[in-house]
């Protein structure tokens, strides 16, 4: 997935059998936008793992989502329970194409996860996420680092010479 989110989809981001994570994620992004949930790309968790978009609802609960546009990366994906104690509320992001069977399965928790569909378009939620309310003393550290790592991607795209101060992320 790229950093950034492109303004605008190409035909090919449209095209549910050629949907690839970044249009997903720009799909995804605009939803929540409309919805006032702000979300950051590629978010380093305090426990190794990269969320694929992590952010804030309006009420102040910490939402990730994890993407997957392909069946073969979608049931080897073994690390996704890791990202549950970093969120309020945990979605898998599909493309279109995606076979959605498997998300009623117990290997994926259906009663905790939501499913979101989406393309480079826009996106649908399936099924809502369950609130899963984080510790107020962990939420507090997850939104003070998704600031922290946004304020400092914003420093960095303005003047790229400040790169190397700071935590990466």
């Amino acid at each position: 997935m790229t950093e950034t989110l492109a303004a605008a989809p190409s035909p090919d981001d449209l095209d549910p059998a050629r949907c690839d994570s970044g249009a997903v994620a720009r799909g995804i992004a605009r939803l929540f936008a409309r919805n006032d949930t702000w979300l950051l790309p590629e978010m380093p968790l305090r426990n190794g793992r990269r969320a694929d978009l992590m952010g804030i609802d309006p009420k102040g609960h910490v939402v990730i989502v994890e993407i997957k546009v392909a069946r073969g990366d979608l049931m080897g994906d073994a690390k996704w329970p890791d990202y549950l104690d970093h969120c309020d509320r945990f979605y898998w992001g599909l493309a279109p194409s995606l076979d959605r069977g498997c998300m009623e399965t117990e290997a994926f928790q259906p009663d905790c996860c939501g499913v979101i569909v989406a393309d480079g378009y826009d996106a649908e939620i399936l099924r809502p996420a369950p609130l899963r309310p984080l510790a107020a003393a962990r939420r507090k550290v997850e939104i003070e680092r998704l600031a922290r790592t946004s304020m400092r991607r914003q420093v960095v795209a303005a003047d790229p010479y400040c790169s190397p101060w700071g935590e990466a992320g």
